[in-house]
């Protein structure tokens, strides 16, 4: 069997980029019932060649459909509104201490 972790990551990975391409989340929400049924369809697959050709599928087919210009959340490094309103630096000079 594959590793747990490998499958949920690609599949993470599958719905994420479905997201960059659907506009609103009803309609993203069928795709990714679509996307769920093709790895329910697969999961029954124990050989490990046939499990690594399947990755390299989904690899190919993930490069293959990469978005241009993905979404990112706005607050988030690469946003529109990443560190706008930060907060001011403090400028007062540190406490004078007596020993």
């Amino acid at each position: 069997m594959a590793s747990t972790p490998a499958v949920a990551s690609l599949y993470r990975r599958c719905l994420k980029l479905s997201l960059d391409w659907a506009v609103h989340r009803y309609i993203w929400r069928g795709q990714a019932v679509y996307i769920r049924s093709l790895f329910d369809a697969n999961k029954h697959i124990r050989e490990p060649r046939q499990q690594r050709a399947l990755f390299q599928e989904t690899e190919q087919l993930l490069e293959t459909w990469k978005h241009p210009d993905p979404y990112k959340p706005p607050t988030a490094p690469g946003g529109s509104k990443y560190e706008r309103n930060i907060p001011a630096p403090i400028l007062d000079p540190p406490p004078h201490m007596t020993l």
